[in-house]
């Protein structure tokens, strides 16, 4: 059994951790999006000591390029909040999707409708395998440019040019909605047709396929390792970490985490621009836990 929402039945300190499965934005990333050479130091003595290290990430593949130095021997991230598990070897450009787990354009076009039904004023943009496409007035919110530009319907419909590929989620931006009150909208509106979730500090939601999570994804890769999720040590700061922190054995909130992460995880750290997780991996590999 995977469970990606269970609790450890038994004091999760008397179980070695085998795996670190670490959230980046807020959490392994400074504000300045570095990783600072204690966290890439730490990060190496946890791959030696036999500890895998798995970054876990509400980013696309594509914007891994900040880590993908970091990810040593299996060379595997899980992106897209569990929608995609990717081999970065290779460098940015040349990554290969190992696992995906799509959001059906049904699913999309439905929650679509409905959240734009209960929030007026939402606009979309697309996230696939490799594309990215967005409704005109969605905002410059990311480095990059759109593939194309049309209403999210028709990027969504059958045969559109979006149609070669997976849709990994749907991103939803409300320009004067609160955001956690808008969180909780989208999720009463949809239901069980997509996982809702936000990772941003604005009121911008990622729209993904039923039960795809963080958690579960990250359950399903351990489950292909042997690893129970006693033996497993998280970290996170956002709603989009929740899932992941209490299906955990441990799990830390960083010290500037949203008030729901520090509420479900077993222990918190210091901040992300204090080496949050770096402090939490020495101690671990120091026997201090």
């Amino acid at each position: 059994m995977t469970s990606a929402t269970r609790r450890p039945e038994r004091p999760s300190s008397l179980v070695p951790p085998r795996l670190i499965a670490t959230d980046l934005d807020g959490t392994l990333l400074r504000d300045d999006k570095s990783v600072s050479p204690r966290t890439v130091a730490a990060l190496a003595a946890a791959e030696k000591a036999g500890v895998e290290v798995f970054f876990v990430t509400g980013r696309p593949a594509r914007w891994m390029d900040v880590v993908s130095d970091h990810v040593h021997g299996h060379g595997l991230a899980i992106c897209g909040n569990g929608a995609a598990v990717v081999d970065l070897h290779g460098g940015p450009g040349a990554h290969r999707f190992v696992k995906v787990r799509e959001l059906a354009r049904q699913n999309a076009l439905e929650a679509v409708t409905l959240v734009r039904a209960a929030a007026p004023g939402t606009v979309y943009a697309v996230e696939q395998t490799y594309g990215f496409h967005q409704e005109p007035d969605y905002p410059k919110l990311h480095m990059e440019r759109p593939d194309t530009l049309a209403p999210a319907e028709e990027l969504l419909a059958e045969g559109a040019v979006t149609a070669r590929e997976p849709v990994l989620k749907i991103l939803a931006h409300h320009p004067d909605m609160d955001p956690d009150a808008f969180l909780t909208l989208a999720r009463l509106a949809v239901g069980d047709r997509a996982t809702v979730t936000r990772s941003s500090p604005s009121a911008l939601l990622e729209i993904s396929g039923p039960g795809v999570s963080k958690a579960s994804t990250l359950a399903l890769c351990c489950a292909e390792r042997g690893i129970s999720h006693e033996e497993v040590v998280a970290f996170g700061d956002m709603p989009n970490d929740v899932e992941m922190l209490t299906w955990a054995g441990r799990s830390y909130a960083m010290g500037n985490a949203h008030p729901d992460v520090l509420a479900a995880a077993s222990g918190r750290t210091v901040g992300n621009n204090e080496d949050g997780v770096a402090v939490v991996i020495e101690r671990l590999l120091a026997g201090q836990f």
